[in-house]
């Protein structure tokens, strides 16, 4: 089998652990790696014996696909000039800065029949996949997302940094359009928004409450999902999935005894199977799991929460 030929551009944080999971891939070759720092791109390409870059554009046309891991205000222009060159794009959160940049990339990918692919890590975490056989129309839902302050990313709000996540996640889930979303937050030690809370309702009844921090002194990335007949929890950072269901017996008369399972994943590689899946789809005309129009519903609602939070 023809081998895909990949790049990636940029090595920050995010950057090299794509390099890893393309080199590790046996049919893809990792062909080039590109950084505006020469240092960087010379290190990673020399780690995998490619070519290191500084400029993308000396890659256009001459790749089969990239993933794009560069600053947000960059997203824009890197994807849609590798789109335009006939390449599959692997794009990390959020897809882009503004809407109007995000329904272009999406055009260009459907005009050129490319794959146009979002990096909502979270998707592929082990615990997350395993809920979708257990969902049966929730009614409500609780996320919370906490970290310690970190300078990566502050480019962004909290809102586009990590809630995110969990606003793909719940759109996904849920399946319906918001009719009413109430936000708050506060600014503490940027110039941003570093705490967040929204209150998300739903055409078809279900509720969602998600939180998200970047200034908290420990990290937290949980889900707790209520429906008709179950408690759902998801614990992201450990990778388990917790089901509390109403049992045939009772516990007390006339209150139904709660029956408990626990399902705790082995230490995966979500960021491995992302790229393999974005591969896949690549390889094969497949709709990745996080397609365009998914990445631009969450750009949707996490601006809709800003724009909110500015009046706040």
């Amino acid at each position: 089998m023809k081998k895909l030929k990949c790049a990636v551009i940029g090595t920050g944080y995010l950057g090299k652990f794509h390099a890893d999971k393309y080199a590790a891939l046996p049919e893809c070759e990792l062909t080039a790696i590109v950084d505006v720092s020469p240092e960087a791109a010379a290190t990673i390409s020399a780690k995998h014996g490619c070519r290191g870059l500084t400029d993308y554009r000396e890659l256009l046309g001459k790749v089969d696909a990239v993933s794009i891991a560069v600053p947000t205000r960059l997203h824009f222009e890197v994807a849609r000039d590798f789109l335009k060159a006939g390449a599959h794009v692997l794009v990390e959160k959020p897809i882009t800065t503004t809407l109007d940049e995000a329904d272009a990339l999406i055009r260009l990918a459907r005009e050129n029949d490319r794959v146009l692919m979002v990096g909502h890590l979270e998707r592929f975490n082990p615990a997350i996949l395993a809920l979708e056989g257990a969902l049966d129309q929730p009614r409500f839902i609780e996320s919370t997302r906490l970290a310690p302050f970190k300078p990566r990313a502050t480019d962004v709000s909290v809102v586009l940094d990590l809630m995110i996540h969990d606003i793909d996640i719940i759109l996904d889930i849920v399946g319906s359009e918001i009719t009413h979303i109430e936000a708050s937050g506060a600014s503490v030690l940027t110039g941003d928004t570093d705490i967040a809370n929204a209150r998300l309702t739903f055409a078809n009844g279900c509720v969602a409450n998600v939180t998200a921090s970047r200034i908290s002194l420990k990290s937290e990335r949980k889900m707790r999902l209520f429906q008709r007949d179950a408690y759902l929890s998801v614990d992201f950072q450990n990778r388990v999935l917790a089901s509390h269901r109403r049992g045939e017996g009772e516990m007390f008369p006339g209150v139904p005894e709660i029956i408990s399972e626990e399902q705790a994943f082995e230490s995966g590689d979500a960021l491995l199977e992302e790229i393999r899946h974005f591969v896949d789809c690549a390889l094969h005309g497949r709709i990745p799991r996080v397609s365009g129009e998914a990445g631009r519903r969450a750009l949707a609602t996490a601006e809709e929460i800003s724009a909110l939070l500015q009046t706040c």
